[in-house]
Parts: C-alpha cells; structure tokens; sequence
C-alpha cells in the first residue's frame, strides 16, 4: 500500500490502471472498515476491474439476515417434508381403510387451528371416532356448515367447543383487520371484499365458550336433543377444563 501511496502521489491517477495487480498481492492491511472501503471504491472505479469493482461496492447492509433466510427456506420448504413423514405413517396405517364413514362416537368437536392444539392425543381421540372442525378460535358460527352436514348425513348428536388460553382472536378487531388487508395494497379494489367478512373476535375467554355453546343451542339448523359442552384447554399445561 506504501508502494501505491507514493505512485499515486508521483505519476497521478493515470497510473493506477497498470498498477492494479499491486492491489491483488499487496498484503492485507487491517485499518478502519470505512477506509478500506473508500479505497476500494476508488480503485475499483478507476482501474475498471470489475472483480474488485463488485468485492468493493458490496454492501452488507443488503445481505439478507442469516435468521430470516433460514426462516424463509423452512416456510417455502415445509412440504418437501411430507413424503417421508407420509411413508412412516402408511407403514403403521394398519386396517384404518376399513374405518365406516360416520363418526363412531356420534361426536362433533369445534377447535381453534392454533397450531399447538393436539385434538387426538388431548381428548383420547382415534381416528373414525369424531370430527374435528377447526377454525379461528373455534367459533361456532363458522363450524356451522359443517355441524349441519355432520348431523343431517353423518349421524353425530354431541358437540364439543373448545376455545383456549393465548388465543390470537382476542389481540384485534375486525375493523383492524379489515384496515390491515385494505392498506397493504391500497390500489386494488378486490381487497374491499374484506369488508364483508366478520372475523369473530372475542374478549373473555370463558365468554366466548358460553357464547358459543348459547348459540348452538338456540340455533334451529342444530337438532334438538343435541348434548352440547363448552371447554376451555390450557395451552400452558395441556390440562382442559369444562365451562358449561
């Protein structure tokens, strides 16, 4: 660099050109980041090799963040996992073909899609025994196309809802929603239709449950003499309590 400095100094900028492999073999000096930087903007410029041209105007600030690269291979490469998860199931899938369609308990359940809910392993539940609806904290509102399709034609007569601590339906409203979708594309009308979606978002939690289960048994579309129990599940403990 000392060498450089003085050619620089002597012959003027025109010389940098037929001196530009000075800055491949010259050692490596450690100074400020900023300095070293500035240097190999100038030289890259000026010499117009563009190898040290693309080394020097790299900004890191533009790399992505390790943490959030890994984040977003895992989430647009989850579904690369689900041949091999699919082989161990079939491997242990046994007779389950064999299964009759209606559900053998008679037993409706309404859930949230929280992600950390385990209908089956938190109820006992097998496969052919009930059917799980789930939805956005497990509003019955929602579940009851499906409560009607799985009384009227698939025989079952009990229903259980079940909503659950730290649920994500009481940290917004629909208006917020609403507003959220509408303002991340302001120009295209389509998101308007929003407006006419109701995303049943509660308070109380145990509110909510009775809320659910009050609507179930005033509904008319619900059979009569369908035993209906509202439930709360403790994603901190596993444990399920029963509210009405």
């Amino acid at each position: 660099m000392q060498l450089l400095s003085r050619r620089l100094y002597n012959g003027g900028f025109n010389h940098l050109k037929s001196t530009s492999h000075l800055l491949r073999k010259a050692p490596r000096v450690v100074g400020h980041p900023a300095l070293t930087r500035s240097c190999s903007v100038a030289a890259a410029k000026l010499s117009g090799d563009s190898d040290i041209k693309n080394a020097a105007l790299e900004d890191e600030h533009t790399k992505p963040n390790p943490s959030e690269q890994q984040q977003r291979d895992t989430h647009m490469s989850a579904h690369k996992d689900f041949i091999k998860a699919n082989e161990r199931y079939v491997a242990s899938f046994g007779d389950k073909g064999k299964l009759p369609l209606p559900p053998a308990k008679k037993l409706l359940i309404i859930t949230c899609m929280d992600a950390r809910i385990n209908v089956y392993a938190e109820l006992g539940i097998h496969e052919g025994e009930a059917h799980i609806v789930r939805n956005a904290g497990g509003d019955a509102k929602e579940a009851l196309r499906s409560i009607i399709i799985s009384q009227r034609l698939l025989g079952t007569r009990e229903i259980a809802v079940f909503h659950h601590t730290g649920c994500g339906m009481v940290t917004f409203n629909t208006p917020q929603l609403r507003k959220l979708v509408k303002d991340s594309d302001p120009t295209n009308p389509a998101l308007n239709a929003v407006d006419e979606i109701d995303f049943h978002e509660f308070n109380g939690l145990e509110e909510s449950v009775k809320a659910d289960v009050k609507f179930l048994e005033e509904n008319p579309l619900v059979l009569p003499g369908t035993k209906i129990t509202g439930w709360v599940y403790e994603v901190e403990t596993g444990k399920i309590r029963q509210i009405v």
